[in-house]
């Protein structure tokens, strides 16, 4: 049975089906200004969620009861758990500084070679006046080597560590600078996926070769992306004009797919421009074809084949800001 929980910076909002059938939609984490969450790979009742400014949460319900895990005080913006080990745990923070945990989040270290990456002090992000200061807006862990860590700015570089955070690149070329969504495939290391001011970017040979993939799309402000989990050639985009015109109440919205290496396609339940970002793109690991869409205001679009047709589904998860995961 599956469950969606989303952050509006405040709270998480949860959604699941009741015994009668009918979907519960419920307030947790209320005014902890959570701003991201995670899921285990390898049990996805265990869920974390990084909030702006008090540290760390963890579930082990699948959403329902949270408690503190650690980082007090932290602006934790990104989260990722390996696929190859729970107790292996990244944090990224505002200002853009990596924490991990090797004990399931009973400790953490920051991992301070990310404070010598090459031209760093030229990251600033316009997102969030007025300090201005950039932030680890994605973290991205290979499926098939524990070692290899991709971290995104908002606003910087995408860099790349080989072993597990202890040293890093500088900025990758062929990335965007200004990431705001980045995810390995679930299951192949060779395959990457970027959105991010600038449109999409797609990464091979676990994320050390990367090109620009933007041909067929009408707008080039990347918001969300995701892969399908069987073919991993096949992937999805959503992108606006501007910030202004994807985040807020007069946005104006594309969705698309890309398959085999040709050109980006629309998609979507309605025609283009759609009224609301795909602000969250999730794909089921456990199901090829599935696709969800989170918008901005709540509503929550699927189709289960690879986006050809799209059904509304009967709930509606308030604010959406940036994350949304299926547990």
């Amino acid at each position: 049975m599956k469950t969606f929980l989303a952050v509006d910076s405040q709270s998480v909002t949860r959604a699941c089906r009741g015994v009668d059938g009918n979907w519960l939609v419920e307030t947790v984490l209320a005014g902890q200004q959570a701003c991201c969450l995670a899921a285990d790979p390898q049990n996805r009742a265990v869920v974390y969620a990084g909030t702006n400014g008090n540290g760390l949460f963890r579930s082990s319900d699948g959403g329902q009861t949270w408690s503190r895990l650690g980082l007090a005080g932290q602006i934790v913006k990104a989260i990722a758990v390996s696929p190859h080990d729970p107790d292996v745990i990244y944090a990224g923070t505002k200002p853009a500084l990596l924490f991990v945990s090797r004990d399931g989040g009973k400790t953490w270290t920051e991992l301070e070679s990310f404070r010598q990456i090459r031209g760093r002090w030229l990251w600033f992000s316009p997102a969030e006046p007025p300090d201005w200061r950039a932030y680890v807006q994605a973290i991205a862990i290979s499926p098939t080597d524990p070692d290899v860590v991709l971290a995104g700015m908002e606003f910087g570089a995408v860099v790349r560590s080989e072993d597990g955070g202890q040293s890093w690149s500088n900025h990758l070329s062929g990335t965007l600078r200004d990431c705001h969504d980045m995810k390995f495939h679930a299951r192949s290391g060779d395959w990457v996926y970027e959105a991010g001011g600038g449109g999409a970017a797609v990464g091979r040979e676990n994320g050390r070769s990367w090109r620009k993939a933007n041909a067929g799309l009408a707008k080039r402000y990347g918001v969300s992306c995701a892969a399908d989990p069987e073919k991993p050639e096949i992937w999805y985009t959503a992108v606006g004009p501007s910030p202004r015109k994807s985040y807020g109440e007069q946005a104006e919205a594309y969705l698309y797919r890309a398959a085999g290496g040709a050109d980006w396609q629309p998609i979507g339940w309605q025609a283009h421009p759609l009224p609301q970002m795909p602000i969250a793109l999730v794909t089921d690991p456990a199901a090829p074809g599935y696709l969800y869409a989170g918008l901005t205001y709540g509503d929550v679009w699927h189709s289960i084949d690879y986006g050809d047709s799209w059904q509304k589904l009967p709930f509606n998860l308030g604010r959406i800001w940036r994350s949304m995961i299926l547990v």
